[in-house]
């Protein structure tokens, strides 16, 4: 029973923030803002996702499962580095362009 309610926590908690990232990534008005709200709202909600699913087969499964953390790993650190790397294109191709109005989210 208990271990029910904490992986349904864990599910909904990470639907939650995966919802909210997409809305983000739709609804904000330009290239950084839709950069923000998937990188880290979503990167929680497929965290939080994972976690409900290393408690699920640890529990239900054979033993101990540890694939979920080593991909929670690789997402924590990838996640950051990319939206780093796209921010840094972004704001060469405003540099490039000459001013602050170079299109960029539109």
């Amino acid at each position: 029973m208990w271990s029910e309610l904490l992986i349904g926590f864990f599910i909904i908690g990470g639907a939650s923030f995966a919802l909210i990232g997409s809305i983000g990534l739709a609804r904000l008005p330009d290239f950084f803002s839709r950069l923000h709200g998937p990188t880290k709202a979503t990167t929680l909600g497929v965290g939080g996702t994972l976690v409900a699913s290393s408690v699920y087969f640890s529990l239900h499964g054979d033993g101990l499962s540890l694939h979920e953390l080593l991909i929670m790993f690789f997402l924590f650190i990838t996640a950051p580095v990319s939206a780093h790397l796209l921010a840094k294109a972004a704001l060469h191709l405003r540099g490039l362009s000459g001013g602050d109005d170079s299109g960029i989210g539109r």
